[in-house]
């Protein structure tokens, strides 16, 4: 389904900001197998063009690390390139991919993964707490500002799962995701026609990555079709418990904390169990 392009500057290191234009993936990918089995409120998120099946919603993520495994570095499905990073050493920055819900589709995004273990698991590439998990998310309905005005009713999730990165410098400004021009190092950065989601730690396995895919495109679907934070909150459930690797108190530790969040970046009140994060 997504192919290789066997083009030389996808199969090397290079300098920021200077690997190879992403491939749209998101666009003439997919045929009507790959979403027939699409329970049918999501089957909203896709959409139908001259091009073929299109996703509504698109991420891109980066995957930082101190250094690549040796022999790693070469053209994958899933990767735009690979970059020096000032913060952390090296980088892979996926293409635009197809955001949607449980199907062939999703498990074809998962299978690209997998492919590129060698790249994303610290057991083969690793990675320190120098290192993030910038998200990149699209929608073919809002503007950036729009989008992170919607997001932001169902953030305070993230917030509690990545608490600790909220006083990093490259992401510590903005913390209520507000309509301001505060600069690049935001937890959630404008940038025109998507946002940049600064906040998430660095990604350590291809689990890692494949439960924060399903917790982005939770967050799409409720900023785009409605619902209280409350029944986010339990959809988003399992996800998290899979995040924490079945760790069912520290799970239920993160949604309490998640609703704390979500107050905060409503109303600004600080609440005394994530005042230290603030």
């Amino acid at each position: 389904m997504y192919t290789i392009t066997h083009e030389d500057d996808r199969t090397q290191v290079s300098a920021y900001h200077r690997s190879p234009q992403p491939r749209d993936l998101s666009i003439g990918h997919a045929k009507t197998k790959d979403v027939a089995n699409m329970r049918g409120r999501d089957v909203g998120n896709i959409l139908l063009s001259s091009d073929g099946i299109e996703s509504k919603f698109t991420i891109g993520i980066e995957i930082e690390k101190n250094r690549f495994n040796r022999g790693a570095v070469k053209e994958y499905a899933l990767f735009k390139g690979f970059e020096r990073d000032s913060s952390c050493g090296f980088e892979a920055i996926t293409n635009i991919l197809p955001l949607v819900a449980p199907s062939k589709w999703r498990m074809n995004v998962f299978n690209m993964m997998v492919e590129a273990e060698r790249i994303i698991d610290d057991r083969y590439s690793p990675s320190d707490t120098r290192c993030g998990g910038h998200i990149t998310l699209g929608s073919a309905e809002f503007s950036g500002a729009e989008l992170r005005d919607e997001i932001r009713n169902y953030s305070g999730l993230l917030y509690a799962m990545f608490r600790f990165r909220l006083n990093n410098r490259f992401c510590y400004s903005n913390k209520r995701m507000e309509n301001l021009n505060s600069g690049r190092y935001q937890v959630c950065l404008n940038k025109g026609n998507v946002i940049e989601f600064r906040l998430p730690s660095r990604i350590s396995s291809v689990n890692d990555m494949m439960t924060r895919y399903e917790l982005m495109y939770l967050m799409m679907h409720y900023a785009h079709n409605g619902g209280t934070f409350k029944k986010f909150l339990k959809e988003a459930q399992p996800i998290v418990l899979r995040a924490y690797n079945g760790d069912a108190a520290k799970t239920e530790e993160i949604l309490e904390m998640a609703k704390a969040f979500q107050n905060y970046i409503k109303t600004g009140d600080i609440d005394p169990t994530i005042q230290r994060f603030i």
